[in-house]
């Protein structure tokens, strides 16, 4: 505990735009190394400015070996060894509890005993309809993502106002910094290293290894490793459990429709796939044709070879569940037309085109968003560019937004 409190404070943590209620207990989740743990660091640090010492709270990490065997009904040997050095009653911080099996269960039980609790896990089953029931709505969600493009920038000191972005020499600098952001993804531990491509094999070994084959008992460890690189190879496209497990079976590594269903669910509990369903879709084709995304550029470019067009619409499709949702807010639509993304709360369809510079792909874009405009409400219609800009009015008197990804992150994502 002390050995902890030394490494909290000796953190230069950048201030995320996260607020915390006082009153409030939280479950912070994502991927593995989001900055869940920065983000209780900087709880931490800004309750000591407050003048709440280190007497009143208590931090475990969950990952220390020093805990490797801990078992529920010891959990709360930490809380009397606390109690045993400072006699208060502190404010809990458990980092990756959900190394701990039935963690829920105590976690329960320090909020009805009216304990402040903060916990971060990196497994999406902490949010579960079992869980969530046992917690009983005590704590309050926080998903919490790699970087935004804007705290990138301002990690890096990077001006991106409007004024600053008239000037020749400020655009280039944000220019820079996204085409970084764009390949290397906004992991905040390696947002700030000149070589990013070490660091993220490291992250994605440590989640493909640890996080998802370790942790649900996956012996058939290539196939595993198969089925994530042509996930990412198909990242723009549906794809069924069949076809995923017929594509790895040519490879070798037989996998089984119901084996591919498992690893699918088990890389998305890990927080590193996210999906989107067609909204045109009947029930049981939702589930079982659905896009699937990485959560961060960076892992995602591990796997491609002059990957521009998925990484662009990797990013979008992110930048569009980290503003609306992870669940049922952001689908895309495919019934006689595609379209890539459509916002039900916004009534907003999307189309990613790296470029619409040649005619064909200007109209077979545009013909698909006005075609779904016939079909489903659209306030608005968007084409997302990399670096294109400018209004379409169509024949049919329907007004196509263009704008480029960098700077429709600026001005309207979170």
């Amino acid at each position: 505990m002390l050995d902890n409190q030394k490494e909290v404070q000796r953190y230069e943590v950048f201030k995320r735009d996260f607020h915390f209620d006082d009153f409030g207990n939280y479950v912070l989740v994502g991927i593995r190394c989001a900055g869940k743990s920065f983000l209780i660091y900087q709880r931490i640090q800004q309750l000591l400015t407050e003048g709440i010492g280190w007497d009143n709270m208590l931090y475990i990490n969950f990952e220390d070996e020093r805990l490797d065997g801990l078992r529920v009904p010891e959990l709360n040997l930490i809380i009397e060894a606390h109690l045993e050095m400072y006699g208060k009653r502190p404010i809990l911080f458990l980092d990756e509890i959900q190394n701990i099996e039935g963690w829920e269960k105590f976690a329960r039980r320090l909020a009805d005993e009216k304990y402040k609790v903060y916990i971060t896990g990196s497994n999406a089953k902490m949010l579960s309809s079992d869980i969530q029931t046992t917690l009983g709505g005590r704590y309050i969600t926080i998903n919490v993502y790699p970087y935004s493009f804007r705290e990138f920038l301002e990690v890096h000191h990077t001006v991106y106002d409007e004024l600053s972005l008239l000037s020749t020499e400020s655009r280039a600098a944000v220019m820079n910094r996204f085409i970084d952001y764009f390949h290397n993804g906004g992991f905040p531990e390696g947002a700030l290293l000149a070589a990013k491509r070490n660091y993220l094999t490291s992250v994605y070994q440590k989640i493909y290894l640890g996080d998802i084959a370790a942790r649900n008992g996956i012996s058939n460890t290539f196939g595993l490793k198969i089925m994530i690189k042509k996930l990412a190879e198909s990242v723009k496209q549906p794809i069924s459990f069949n076809r995923i497990a017929n594509i790895v079976s040519t490879t070798g590594s037989k996998l089984s429709t119901t084996s591919t269903i498992k690893y699918v669910e088990y890389t998305e509990s890990a927080w590193l796939l996210q999906r989107i369903n067609n909204i045109a879709a009947k029930l049981a084709e939702k589930e079982s044709n659905s896009k699937y995304y990485f959560t961060d550029n960076g892992i995602l470019n591990l796997f491609l070879i002059d990957g521009n067009t998925s990484l662009l619409e990797n990013l979008v499709a992110i930048s569009l569940i980290r503003q609306f949702g992870r669940e049922d807010s952001v689908f895309f639509y495919n019934k006689g037309v595609e379209v890539d993304f459509y916002i039900p709360e916004e009534q907003w369809a999307i189309q990613v085109s790296y470029s619409i510079k040649d005619p064909e792909t200007k109209e077979r874009e545009t013909d698909a968003l006005i075609k779904l405009f016939k079909v489903l409400p659209c306030k608005r219609l968007l084409i997302i560019t990399f670096d294109e800009e400018g209004i379409l009015q169509t024949n049919s008197d329907i007004e196509i937004e263009v704008i480029p990804i960098w700077k429709w992150l600026l001005k309207e994502t979170q």
